[in-house]
């Protein structure tokens, strides 16, 4: 067992790492809003659909992590937080690639569901980026057996990362007939 000493010192250099990448991140999507667009040899048009899955997995991964958790099997909802981070990374990086090589798809749809979709996108994306350093502070204090923190910041945090997840897919599936 790690002692407390080596915790704090873990966890503020994981935070450090939580805080950097959140930036960089955060500028990256910043920045590909009216970026030109780079030229690739390959097709692109895949990448929403894998990143739909991306976030649907997350879900997944979310969802069995609070059964677990509540099942008091700490080892299996780790992994299954462990799956929802790998599926939530192989996320943005599709999400990057795909929106600094191809142009945007404008919904097409009229009326009350542009509406709705138009809520749904903007409160997706505001708490996809407000939520990204919290995600990774949660998560490090978890794996660094900041237990108690884990589980304050847990409360708020969760129910944020799932609707992000759930969300993403929802917008995506309601902007394919525009593509």
């Amino acid at each position: 067992m790690i002692d407390k000493n080596e915790n704090t010192a873990l966890l503020k250099k994981l935070d450090l790492v939580a805080y950097i990448l959140s930036v960089v991140v955060i500028g990256l999507v910043i920045a590909m809003r009216p970026a030109e667009r780079f030229d690739v040899n390959f097709d692109t048009s895949w990448l929403p659909g894998f990143n739909a899955l991306a976030n649907t997995f997350a879900g997944i991964f979310l969802l069995l992590a609070l059964y677990f958790v509540k099942k008091k099997n700490i080892k299996a909802h780790r992994n299954m937080i462990f799956g929802a981070m790998v599926c939530s990374a192989f996320f943005l990086l599709s999400y990057v690639v795909y929106h600094f090589t191809t142009p945007e798809t404008k919904y097409c749809k009229e009326g009350l569901i542009r509406t709705v979709y138009f809520i749904i996108l903007i409160s997706h994306i505001i708490l996809a980026g407000l939520s990204l350093p919290f995600i990774l502070l949660t998560f490090n204090r978890g794996i660094t057996y900041s237990v108690e923190k884990h589980k304050k910041m847990t409360r708020w945090v969760y129910p944020i990362w799932l609707y992000v997840v759930f969300t993403g897919p929802t917008v995506y599936l309601m902007l394919k007939p525009c593509y």
